[in-house]
């Protein structure tokens, strides 16, 4: 699989990565033998970047990928590169919580779960918008660095206006933000910008909450636990973190679209979504998640497509100012 430069760390990672937020509960029940198999999975498919996070599962996820470090002899003897995130725990979640204090303590536990001595990079995972622009927050990202806590650090952002306030800070090494072929904001507002400064762009939420893979319905039901379910208007966490913002009726017939451009193409949904994240300039690498091991396979299969030609990237367009634009564009 292609390897990209890691923004500001300098390391290696392949340009699809996995995602652990399945491993948590909020996608529906994946039981933990599966997880260890999509992990597995994705290993053998190329993929050399790992994405958790200490609130998925309140530890669980970063646990399972400890587990599975610990099977295959660590991540540094297999050339992975594991990243998690920090400050959702805060109870309350303000802008205070996001001191040394506290990151100290949700770095060791999350070195715990994951059995690593020095976590290769954290991101700030989606604090209040204040804390982007908070020198101290940075001062104290600094000083773990220093004590070898973890290599590099980054930020996980809702808005493009939050990205780039983050960029501003010379130690930040990646952001993590929603783009896909329905969210297209960050396309000028961010990638330029990071691409000249040598920061690395990871793209979350690529395939629209499942959206992009073209199989929902109407009908399609999801478990009450599932955000599919419990956050479709924002009332647990950001709504664009569900369906990318996009309605689900309007969503799905996005899909159905997607799919049937797919089809002429000779690849899955899922694949032609990625592709078209890949080929964008300034993406670094993205996350897809999986419940089951043949998603990981076919995610990580994406890299090995030729680049989209321009009539499919015209058509994709399309799709986006029909079904989403009208949504998403002045939002985020």
């Amino acid at each position: 699989m292609e390897q990209r430069v890691f923004g500001r760390t300098g390391r290696l990672v392949s340009v699809v990565g996995q995602g652990c937020w399945q491993f948590g509960g909020d996608w529906g029940a994946v039981p933990d033998a599966t997880a260890l198999q999509i992990l597995e999975a994705a290993l053998t498919g190329g993929v050399t970047l790992i994405d958790t996070a200490d609130v998925y599962g309140d530890g669980h996820s970063e646990t399972l990928v400890g587990q599975f470090l610990a099977s295959i002899g660590g991540a540094d003897a297999n050339g992975l590169t594991i990243i998690t995130k920090m400050g959702r725990r805060a109870d309350p979640h303000v802008s205070e919580a996001y001191a040394y204090a506290n990151f100290r303590a949700w770095l060791d536990r999350s070195r715990r779960n994951l059995g690593m001595d020095r976590i290769h990079l954290v991101q700030l995972h989606c604090p209040p918008t204040p804390v982007y622009a908070s020198p101290q927050v940075y001062e104290d990202l600094d000083r773990l660095v220093d004590e070898g806590v973890i290599e590099a650090y980054g930020v996980s952002v809702e808005t493009v206006a939050e990205a780039a306030e983050a960029m501003r800070h010379e130690h930040v090494a990646t952001i993590q933000i929603i783009c896909n072929v329905l969210r297209r904001k960050p396309l000028e507002a961010v990638l330029p910008a990071a691409q000249a400064l040598g920061v690395g762009i990871i793209a979350r939420v690529p395939l629209a909450s499942g959206l992009l893979t073209g199989r929902f319905t109407a009908d399609t039901t999801f478990a009450p636990q599932d955000h599919r379910t419990y956050n479709r208007h924002g009332e647990a966490f950001d709504v664009g973190e569900t369906f990318s913002g996009v309605p689900y009726e309007e969503g799905v017939a996005a899909g159905a679209e997607v799919a049937r451009i797919a089809a002429e193409v000779g690849c899955t949904p899922a694949q032609l979504s990625l592709r078209w994240l890949i080929d964008q300039p300034g993406i670094t690498t993205t996350i897809p998640g999986a419940s089951r091991p043949d998603q990981a396979v076919t995610n990580a299969a994406a890299s090995g497509i030729a680049p989209l030609t321009p009539d499919v990237l015209a058509a994709l367009k399309v799709v986006y100012d029909t079904y989403a634009a009208p949504y998403v564009a002045t939002r985020w």
